[in-house]
């Protein structure tokens, strides 16, 4: 314990002029650097020359410090900058397929504009609101109804072809069967051919030809039109074109995109004329007029006598 007590008694002085001339250092240094005169300003230059240039080493860990410092403020903008570039990617992500949606929108639309139908056809274009997707029953509703002027059995077309037909009439929305329906039946006409047949749908994507009187004629690829027999459908609307089924039977690939059916055209059809006497049908034989038969000669003369 005397031993502590004695070194602990000696170190303190040397301490006290250690730190006394650190700060006489210290002091000496400041004062130095605060001095404004020509021969201290070449001292303080001549000593930097000799003294800095030695403690490189010294000042590595600070530079290397430092340059970390920079460096992660440097990746910390980066970082930001990436982070709002990803924002604005999203967003603009968006805003394409917004733009896409109203691209293909727009597309339909222009594509209904460009069909081609008898100047005595009118239309009322709608939306379509539902498909029924059922394996029994093909059919899509649209948002126009009765309060449109739509009737049952008016035709409806996409931007390519023909789609079907109004079942059910709604005050704001109707039914369109599909050509593809397994209730649906329609005549069409084969080009170049002429050939009359009946487009019979079997809720298939491509529905088959029946009641054709001469198959030979007829060759895939040729155009299938309908054929307005029956008034139900106006004539010349593109249906389709003839390709040959898996099971050798001649059916008809529909023009109308089924996959994609947005909007749909009606077709405004004058109602078919309903005769309530068959007899209206002959043609009626005009009235003729009676000729006065001759009388003979003697009987003329006997009659001048009496």
């Amino acid at each position: 314990m005397a031993k502590e007590n004695a070194s602990y008694r000696y170190l303190r002085p040397v301490r006290r002029i250690l730190v006394g001339l650190l700060v006489f250092l210290l002091m000496g240094t400041f004062l130095l650097w605060r001095i404004d005169s020509p021969r201290v300003e070449r001292f303080r230059t001549r000593l930097i020359d000799r003294v800095v240039p030695g403690f490189e080493w010294a000042m590595a860990p600070l530079t290397g410090a430092a340059k970390m410092v920079e460096s992660y403020q440097s990746y910390q903008k980066l970082f930001e900058q990436n982070q709002e570039l990803r924002r604005e990617l999203q967003q603009m992500k968006s805003w394409k397929e917004a733009a896409l949606q109203l691209e293909q929108k727009n597309a339909k639309l222009l594509d209904l504009n460009k069909v081609r139908l008898d100047p005595k056809l009118t239309y009322v274009t709608g939306v379509v609101l539902a498909d029924s997707g059922s394996p029994f029953r093909q059919s899509v509703l649209v948002n126009v109804g009765s309060r449109d002027g739509i009737r049952d059995g008016w035709a409806t077309m996409d931007g390519i072809g023909l789609v079907g037909r109004i079942s059910g009439v709604g005050n704001r929305t109707a039914r369109v069967i599909l050509l593809t329906d397994s209730n649906s039946r329609i005549p069409v006409t084969i080009q170049p051919s002429g050939q009359k047949a009946v487009l019979a749908g079997d809720n298939s994507a491509v529905p088959p030809i029946e009641f054709l009187e001469k198959p030979e004629l007829v060759r895939p690829g040729d155009s299938v039109v309908s054929s307005g027999d029956g008034g139900v459908f106006p004539a010349g609307l593109l249906v389709g074109r003839i390709a040959q089924g898996s099971d050798r039977r001649l059916r008809v690939r529909l023009a109308a995109d089924y996959e994609r059916l947005e909007y749909l055209r009606v077709l405004r059809s004058k109602p078919v004329e309903l005769l309530s006497d068959p007899g209206k049908l002959l043609i009626p034989i005009s009235p003729v007029a009676e000729v006065p038969a001759e009388e003979p000669e003697g009987a003329a003369s006997a009659g001048q006598d009496g």
